[in-house]
């Protein structure tokens, strides 16, 4: 960050993604996250990186993972979901505050449980990397890096370390 910000939801313009029937969002993005992979290097950019979220009734914005470096903060301001760990699932409501350690114990998805209202929270991050995030559900796994590194794969693709050498 190069500046203080001072903003609120009204004064950003949301991203909004309906890319999947069971996930769609609203993102409001307090600092730039895309300059958290498009920097040169690992010591550049943004050291945490904030943005609102609304999530529409029933649906999630991401799903269920857990990154190896990066962890993240969750402040629910209205309306009511699920949050869901691999200890299960756990209702989360206005005033609720999450904080996820990265590592498998970290591992979230949040859905809006409600059939009528929005949910919207605040999520801010830390900003390592690299960073992979592991999607257990579907057995894959996404590299964020610098230099604007954004892939991910399946971990059904697994290849011996020396292969192809």
């Amino acid at each position: 960050m190069k500046e203080i910000i001072i903003t609120s939801m009204e004064k950003i313009t949301p991203v909004h993604r309906n890319e999947h029937m069971q996930y769609e969002f609203y993102k409001y993005e307090v600092t730039d996250s895309r300059e958290k992979y498009e920097v040169s290097g690992p010591n550049e950019g943004n050291q945490t990186v904030a943005a609102f979220y609304t999530l529409p009734p029933g649906k999630s914005n991401y799903p269920f993972h857990y990154h190896t470096t990066n962890e993240e903060v969750f402040y629910i301001i209205s309306g009511n979901g699920i949050f869901e760990t691999f200890e299960g699932k756990h209702p989360v409501k206005a005033g609720d505050i999450v904080v996820c350690p990265a590592g498998k114990g970290g591992a979230h998805k949040i859905t809006n449980a409600s059939e009528t209202e929005n949910l919207v929270y605040l999520d801010v991050d830390t900003n390592n990397t690299p960073d992979i995030a592991y999607y257990p559900h579907s057995n894959k796994f996404g590299i964020r890096a610098a230099g604007g590194i954004r892939d991910n794969y399946s971990l059904d693709g697994k290849i011996h370390y020396y292969d192809n050498e």
